[in-house]
């Protein structure tokens, strides 16, 4: 038996740590022993019941991870015990849809997700297919690498939806963990970045400062969109990344985006909220959402973080053990860290 962090019902709550079987691998499957796992905003929303990905408790939550191959399916080849690896969320897709055919498997509608439907990472142990793994660069220590996924994300947000070039001015409303990685992104791509967020993101942006913005804007104290209008001809920003999840932020990205523009939904809100849509056939927006991410931007993602472009373990303010899990999420929605990791127990 390992202690394992599952969400056991659904409703408002209903996680703790239970004792749970320690996991076998199919054939096709290797089983890893974790050595940190990230806590997520999707985490907060399966804990809250107001996700709407599949989700099917009792299961043990978790989906950021990285650790080392235990053991390996009898049907696996390329891979052995002992190496260092991350994993692919997408556990399940259909293989038939539109979707998947191009390649795009993210946006499968029959997509079963680890940590929502299949166990998670939360846990001494995961078992994944093979197909979904990733090799972690020798560089890129375990808490580092649990952020791979995180960063894949925005690799498919930033680099795959969006077409960010060199001098584009590029706002990001929320200057959590999602936002401070697409600031990286976008500095890579040679735009100039400017991140928006409160005063309860105070040291939020000042790592924003620290990771290379050339701006950072206190919503609550500026006029963030005359702001953008007076550094840019009275025009705006050419393309707004939504990271905060906050209806404030797709309000305020709607109005600061030029006529044009580009705007890309990356956060969660978790709730219907009014939106002034108009304005998008107004300005001629180009309006993206993103959802998870696909092979093609782990293996951006990784290649970024074996060269250094993109520093995930700086994000990274606590660590916790599993059993200490209501800690750590407290700590994240009082947005009192920046990322949260979370540690196994062993023996």
């Amino acid at each position: 038996m390992v202690k394992a962090l599952v969400k056991y019902a659904p409703g408002e709550g209903n996680v703790e740590v239970r004792d749970m079987p320690e996991p076998t691998p199919g054939p096709h499957q290797v089983k890893i022993a974790v050595h940190a796992g990230g806590v997520c905003g999707s985490d907060l929303h399966i804990y809250h019941n107001d996700i709407k990905l599949a989700l099917e408790p009792p299961v043990i939550m978790g989906h950021e991870f990285a650790g080392v191959i235990a053991e390996v399916g009898a049907e696996v080849t390329g891979w052995r015990v002992g190496d260092r690896v991350t994993a692919e969320t997408a556990a399940s897709v259909c293989g038939e849809c539109v979707s998947c055919r191009a390649g795009n498997y993210n946006t499968c509608a029959q997509k079963k997700l680890t940590g929502y439907v299949y166990h998670g990472c939360f846990a001494n142990y995961v078992v994944v297919d093979a197909k979904r793994l990733h090799r972690l660069p020798d560089n890129v220590d375990f808490v580092a690498g649990a952020l791979t996924e995180p960063l894949a994300c925005c690799v498919h947000a930033v680099l795959e939806l969006t077409r960010v070039a060199a001098g584009d001015i590029v706002a990001i409303s929320g200057p959590g963990p999602i936002g401070l990685l697409c600031l990286q992104l976008v500095k890579a791509s040679g735009a100039y970045a400017v991140v928006c967020g409160t005063s309860q993101d105070a040291a939020r942006l000042e790592m924003a400062r620290r990771l290379g913005a050339d701006q950072t804007l206190n919503v609550q104290q500026v006029d963030a969109v005359q702001a953008l209008r007076d550094m840019t001809r009275g025009e705006g920003a050419d393309v707004f990344f939504e990271c905060s999840g906050a209806p404030a932020g797709a309000r305020i990205g709607l109005e600061m985006v030029r006529r044009l523009g580009q705007y890309t939904q990356v956060g969660l809100f978790g709730r219907p909220f009014e939106l002034d849509f108009e304005l998008i056939a107004y300005k001629e927006l180009r309006v993206t959402g993103s959802l998870g991410q696909k092979y093609s931007a782990w293996q951006r993602a990784l290649a970024l973080m074996a060269r250094g472009q993109v520093n995930t373990g700086v994000l990274v303010s606590h660590t916790f053990p599993i059993t200490a899990w209501r800690e750590a999420f407290r700590v994240f929605e009082a947005k009192e860290g920046l990322k949260i990791v979370l540690t196994p127990m062993r023996g």
